[in-house]
């Protein structure tokens, strides 16, 4: 499936809900995750409060955030390191500058006033606004800007800087304090309102300032190597842009796309400028980073060129407008492919006696979707497979396909690892048993794109209701209480022996390995459907139609497609293979490799539901629900954990080991901290490491599906207990998920 965009794409954001922020200008933006976090900017005052844009259930909201909060600012630095945010210097009243540092941890919405140390033999950077600050790895770079020399608190005697900060920072949090490196080949001259991105490709990382302000518009464009700290400026091809300050500048791929901003009135249109010098632009212009080439994607709109110098007033909004209109001091930030843009001082009314602001929020689509994580399972019914998948930034709409799973008996339920099998780490206490199992974990974002809030902060670690076929299910769920983000995933496993007795025996529960790669025998996959959601109940599939004839171009397909298609509906006990791919007006992306689930057969209860998990001092309690389809009396439930592996084991690496540390007839459980000391941290799943449960359920028949729940820990806090002699984790007790 494909479409004939040549390149990059505007499109316009409608129906956003949830607490929409006042449009502005001065504003930064930075973007974790699907979150796109805004802070300061003003239009006749300036903004105090915290935003948060979720890109895929298209909603703001405000975090209740707390800490050292910082007084709203303009002008001022923003970057973003994995999920804290850096905010340096701005305007915080009119002429009056400042010089401080924050830091806002976002899995807990916490901000803190750092204070790092000076440089040797030098000052500080001082007060300033319109400064470049980004960030590099561990470090962030400071460049330019302009201070206010005046001494007279309600004056302006604007300086422009042109001095080079770098800014070493802390693993976990903080600042270590501010160096100026020795620098070679001159560098760009003092400016504010210049833009300053980073790029590595494939040789040493290297900034480049672009643009700016200096009594006139700049177009210069210089590059710092970081190794050799020696500036430049590269030699480049095609339409440089016009000279321009307060634009944007973001890195997708390997491009820098330059947009919007205060450019000179071009030649062609002075004759009606009247005096006018200067206008906003919504011009749109890349530079390919390796090979140093600019490229216009979209010159500068006539109409609001016109508009601007006659003075007009803005046109009605246009829903159906394709390009945004022409802007500067807007705030931008890249989520995957996509870049968005939102809010600036709007163009056409720069000559009004007060400044309006543009209230859109766009986007730029790049390329076509990236390849999705597999899909998870939610839960498993005789007659359908509860499905989800992860969002992709750039995707408008998901395709689904199956495809039904025909095996020669091959596998082997896991044999019961008896007391006297047990050595090393593997050994259990009396009357708990092992567990082998294939790592069979395919996480990846939230389920629920409707959640409002993404920081990841809570005691508590919910999973929602998901039930798996017969056998192994994983199920991951993070809450955040307040402040939520919710992240489902899971992954069945080959179903239990129907003839399992009601006894105790570690046979009650098998493993195969629920994520496959792609059949290579060239099995057909089926449709189930194009969705905008992120999860379907999938009780039937398409066969193919009879002309076989794709989707036509150039047209999302939807529901009309596959009608009048055939039918085959779900078989019970089945293994069936998905696989997904997201879709966008580029063309259709690659598909997420494949994930196995079965059908349930009749007799068996279901995974145990709505699993939490709170932290106390020294122990973990998790709490469940029953079954909703026990399919008789619950007999007792098990819970295991997945712990560390003996050097000496001669299992697969790419397998868990799972001991049981409660069996009883309570829909709750303790975990005591000998036992999670000796975890096993699953850093699998999208980079984020977590602690594995599982919980099953058991009635006369056996052992029906297990939920799993990946208990979500803190990436950095894990690094720093890596260094420790029993090398134990720790959980951020205000965390359900504080990943990169």
């Amino acid at each position: 499936m494909s479409c004939s965009v040549a390149g990059p794409q505007w499109r316009k954001v409608h129906s956003v809900t949830g607490v929409v922020p006042r449009s502005r200008h001065g504003h930064r933006a930075a973007a974790i995750r699907e979150l796109i976090i805004v802070f300061g900017g003003g239009n006749e005052g300036i903004a105090e409060d915290l935003h948060v844009y979720n890109t895929v259930s298209k909603q703001w909201f405000l975090p209740a955030v707390r800490g050292d909060i910082p007084p709203g600012c303009a002008a001022h630095g923003f970057v973003c390191e994995g999920t804290r945010i850096l905010v340096f210097g701005g305007m915080v009243e009119y002429g009056k500058y400042t010089n401080s540092l924050y830091e806002l941890q976002a899995s807990r919405w916490l901000w803190k006033k750092l204070k790092p140390r000076a440089p040797r033999n030098a000052s500080p950077p001082c007060p300033r606004i319109g400064h470049s600050f980004t960030l590099v790895g561990s470090k962030c770079y400071l460049f330019g800007g302009l201070a206010n020399d005046s001494e007279d608190p309600n004056g302006n005697v604007p300086r422009y800087l042109e001095d080079f900060y770098e800014l070493e920072l802390q693993p976990v949090t903080g600042a270590k304090g501010w160096n100026i490196p020795d620098t070679k080949g001159g560098g760009p001259s003092a400016r504010e309102s210049h833009t300053c991105v980073a790029y590595a490709g494939l040789g040493p990382p290297k900034l480049y300032v672009f643009g700016g302000m200096q009594g006139c518009r700049l177009n210069d464009l210089w590059q710092l190597d970081l190794n050799s700290m020696v500036w430049s400026t590269p030699e480049t091809s095609g339409s440089t842009p016009l000279s321009r300050s307060l634009h944007s500048a973001n890195v997708i791929g390997n491009k820098m796309y330059v947009f919007g901003g205060w450019i000179p009135v071009p030649e062609s249109d002075k004759r009606v400028a009247a005096g006018t010098e200067w206008i906003c632009s919504n011009s749109l212009d890349s530079l390919n980073l390796d090979s140093m080439c600019w490229e216009i994607l979209g010159p500068e709109q006539q109409d609001d060129i016109e508009s601007q110098l006659q003075n007009q007033g803005p046109q009605i909004d246009d829903p159906y407008a394709c390009w945004p209109r022409a802007r500067a001091g807007h705030c931008s930030a890249s989520v995957g492919s996509r870049l968005y843009v939102w809010s600036g001082r709007d163009g056409y009314r720069k000559s009004w006696n007060y400044q309006v602001c543009c209230k859109d929020l766009w986007y730029l689509e790049t390329d076509r979707p990236a390849t999705p994580e597999g899909v998870m399972l939610i839960k498993s019914t005789v007659s359908a497979l509860h499905v989800a998948w992860r969002p992709l930034a750039a995707a408008d709409c998901y395709i689904l396909q199956i495809q039904p799973v025909v095996r020669f008996p091959a596998g082997r339920p896991v044999e019961p690892t008896g007391a006297g099998a047990q050595t090393g780490a593997d050994q259990h206490p009396a009357g708990t048993q092992s567990l082998q199992s294939p790592n069979v974990d395919t996480s990846g974002p939230e389920q629920k794109a409707s959640a409002q809030h993404a920081s990841v902060p809570s005691e508590e670690t919910k999973a929602e209701d998901k039930s798996s076929g017969r056998g192994m299910e994983t199920s991951e769920s993070k809450h955040c209480g307040g402040a939520a983000m919710e992240d489902s995933s899971s992954a069945q496993q080959q179903q239990p022996d129907k003839q399992t007795s009601s006894g105790d025996k570690t046979g009650d529960l098998y493993t195969n390995a629920d994520q496959v790669k792609e059949n290579q025998d060239g099995s057909m996959w089926f449709d189930v459907g194009v969705f905008k959601s992120l999860y379907s109940e999938v009780s039937h599939y398409f066969l193919p139609a009879e002309d076989n004839q794709p989707f036509q171009q150039n047209k999302l397909p939807g529901p009309q497609d596959y009608q009048g298609r055939e039918k085959r509906e779900l078989a019970p006990g089945q293994i069936y293979r998905f696989r997904v791919a997201g879709i966008n007006c580029f063309a259709q992306g690659d598909f997420s490799p494949a994930s196995e689930f079965k059908t349930c057969q009749p007799g068996f209860p279901g995974a145990p539901a709505a699993v939490k998990i709170s932290k106390a001092s020294d122990s973990v309690q998790i709490t469940w629900e029953a079954p909703s389809s026990p399919s008789g009396r619950i007999l007792e439930y098990s819970m295991y954990l997945a712990v560390r592996k003996s050097r000496s084991s001669s299992e697969r690496p790419g397998q868990m080991a799972f001991i049981r540390i409660y069996r009883g007839t309570k829909t709750s459980c303790s975990v005591s901290s000998s036992h999670l000391e000796n975890a096993h941290i699953d850093s699998s799943s999208s980079c984020r490491p977590a602690v594995v449960f599982r919980i099953a359920a058991k009635n006369e028949q056996g052992y029906g599906p297990a939920t799993q729940i990946r208990w979500i820990q803190d990436p950095v806090k894990l690094r720093a207990s890596a260094s420790k002699p029993d090398g134990s984790a720790e959980a951020d007790p205000d965390a359900a998920d504080s990943s990169s």
